[in-house]
């Protein structure tokens, strides 16, 4: 109830945006998360091109989110949306209508710029229509993400007892009657032609080196998030002996996010800075890989099924305890990125944001995954989660030296309506 009274506090622009981010997120998960196996089993691809294909797809989307950024500030966000959501549509029609590699190819190119498109406009407009509660606004998106990509995964799972090409024309569906209704409804904003070309805003934003160092101190954040889909669930798979362990590591992230965000937003937004709240969330990130490291060295079997169960406990207390660091700290890092430069650049540094977050994050996966190797290959099973509550703690460390320096935006306040 709580959460209805404050989405219905928004303006209808954000109220749509939030529920285009659930469609988003179903949508995606829907298709995505099965597409390798359909490569490889009903297309029977390599290993080598299936990594191809999904490559050429985040690196799409990673790559090109300065594009959609600049798009946003120089367009006006409403237009990227919907042309990104249009694209993502055209996308994941190709998947569920072409078994040639040209074409997935071509797939893989449009669903990835899609989201480059429309991931820093929708931020963007979020940013212009929330004002001075952006935190809350982006706590909300928080939750309809999670809800979506909870509904997402298990309505794959019932579409693909019809089929792959089912799920994927499911997939299509959803994000055209996204662009459809964000057509009619979104209201347009003026957009902001800027006062130079688009590689002076690059340089402007790439030379602001407060924000390069924040944003490179948050790709510790988008490392240990990441673990919710790789180590998180490796380990509940190795600790139980079931493949289903890993299903109970997303559930318990997914609806701790649904039933806690908005409140843990709304209570440290009335304390202290936003800074110190990034740092503390980070840092429980950080702390949430010591309990699985203390199960790393067992492995489970299908003969002890109680034994398996509390194997799994830590597992399940990691997930949560990196869920509640995510709530703690990424709605303050979507509130402080538009404050680090000029208005009219806000798409431009969420674009670059994730560009430079995500390619720094890139290699911290990288190298969670060779510690993954290497503790196997050398009995020292606890070397990614140690490795990981390294990379959390040096994050959080950053964010606290640069509050410290006085190097953080400080967010808007309510304006002070005048006296009579």
């Amino acid at each position: 109830m709580q959460t209805w009274h404050e989405i219905r506090r928004f303006p209808p622009a954000v109220q749509l945006l939030l529920v285009n981010q659930f469609g988003v997120n179903t949508g995606f998960y829907l298709l995505i998360p099965f597409l390798a196996t359909h490569l490889t089993e009903n297309l029977g691809m390599s290993a080598a091109v299936v990594g191809v294909v999904l490559g050429i797809r985040n690196l799409s989307q990673q790559g090109l989110f300065v594009v959609g950024g600049s798009a946003s500030d120089r367009l006006g966000a409403r237009g990227v949306i919907i042309a990104g959501c249009a694209l993502r549509t055209l996308g994941f029609a190709l998947f569920a209508l072409g078994d040639e590699l040209p074409v997935l190819l071509a797939a893989s190119v449009l669903s990835g710029f899609a989201g480059a498109l429309f991931n820093p406009a929708v931020r963007t407009y979020i940013t212009q229509e929330a004002d001075v509660r952006r935190a809350e606004a982006f706590a909300l998106f928080n939750v309809f993400a999670a809800t979506g990509a909870l509904v997402g995964p298990l309505l794959g799972s019932a579409l693909l007892l019809v089929g792959f090409r089912t799920s994927a024309l499911t997939a299509a569906g959803i994000f055209a009657v996204l662009t459809v209704a964000q057509a009619l409804v979104l209201p347009a904003r003026k957009a902001g032609r800027g006062r130079g070309t688009v590689r002076a805003d690059w340089r402007e934003v790439l030379g602001n080196r407060p924000f390069l160092a924040f944003a490179c101190a948050m790709a510790g954040m988008f490392t240990l998030e990441n673990q919710l889909y790789l180590l998180l669930p490796d380990g509940a798979r190795q600790a139980t002996g079931w493949d289903g362990a890993a299903g109970l590591v997303f559930a318990v992230g997914a609806l701790a996010g649904l039933a806690l965000q908005l409140r843990v937003t709304r209570a440290l937004k009335a304390r202290g800075q936003r800074g110190r709240w990034i740092a503390a969330g980070v840092g429980l990130m950080a702390l949430a890989f010591l309990p699985p490291a203390l199960v790393a060295d067992v492995s489970g079997g299908p003969d002890g099924a109680l034994d398996g169960a509390l194997r799994v406990l830590p597992l399940l207390a990691g997930a949560l305890l990196l869920s509640l660091g995510v709530m703690v700290a990424q709605p303050f890092v979507m509130e402080l990125i538009p404050g680090f430069g000029r208005t009219e650049l806000t798409g431009t540094y969420f674009g670059i944001f994730y560009v430079v977050s995500g390619i720094a994050a890139a290699v911290g996966n990288t190298v969670v995954g060779w510690a993954m190797d290497t503790g196997e290959r050398s009995g020292a099973p606890w070397l990614p989660w140690a490795c990981c509550a390294l990379f959390g703690l040096a994050s959080a460390s950053g964010v606290a030296r640069l509050r410290r320096r006085g190097s953080l935006p400080v967010p808007p306040k309510p304006a002070v309506p005048a006296t009579a």
